[in-house]
């Protein structure tokens, strides 16, 4: 547990707060740790890191069948995914103990709107990231949050647990198709990449 930098102390509670976070008109710069904006500085490293060690370990085919979620490069202007049910999973790379590759499969998402912001949860699974996405520019975006494990009901602020918190690049990389890709997060991998389409799809 930590406590949160000055200039952020009244947005900590950035998960169950959106709509404080909007009506301060904070950026989600102001509202980052200094160790999340660290690591989303290392965001292409942890992607080519996390794909070497993958390939090695039995996903090659599994990404060179899908150059649009695994390449870095590949977004489409239109970042922010509208509010709605979505399909979700998730891609590990990077996992020493899954050789170096673990695909979920699919699962429960929401994205709403949550002032002027967006809030993108998941809503089923053992691990279920949730939080706020900001807008930077539009063709891409900026994912804030926190996990939720097990059989939690509630998630913890954000700033709150080091070991809980999530930066991540939210893209949109088909017509109906978005991902977040999670640099370093703490648990298991060196990048997740989650897959988000409409539920209906």
């Amino acid at each position: 547990m930590r406590a949160c930098a000055p200039l952020v102390l009244a947005l900590c509670g950035l998960v169950a707060s959106g709509q404080a976070v909007a009506q301060h008109g904070a950026s989600w710069r102001e509202v980052a740790t200094p160790h999340d904006r660290e690591r989303l500085r290392g965001w292409r490293s942890a992607w080519m890191e996390g794909l070497a060690a993958a390939r090695a370990g039995g996903g090659a085919e599994v990404i060179s069948a899908d150059p649009a979620l695994f390449d870095p490069d590949r977004s489409r202007d239109g970042a922010l995914p509208p509010p709605g049910a979505y399909r979700c999973r998730v891609v590990k790379l990077g996992v020493a103990a899954a050789h170096g590759f673990f695909r979920s499969g699919w699962g429960q998402c929401r994205v709403e709107a949550e002032g002027a912001l967006l809030r993108l949860s998941r809503t089923d699974g053992m691990q279920r990231p949730t939080g706020l996405i900001f807008a930077d520019g539009n063709g891409r975006a900026i994912f804030l949050g926190t996990m939720v494990l097990s059989d939690e009901r509630r998630a913890l602020g954000y700033g709150v647990d080091d070991a809980r918190d999530l930066i991540g690049l939210v893209e949109r990389i088909g017509e109906a198709r978005w991902r977040v890709a999670l640099p370093y997060p703490r648990f298991q991998s060196t990048l997740d990449v989650v897959e988000l389409v409409p539920a209906a799809t």
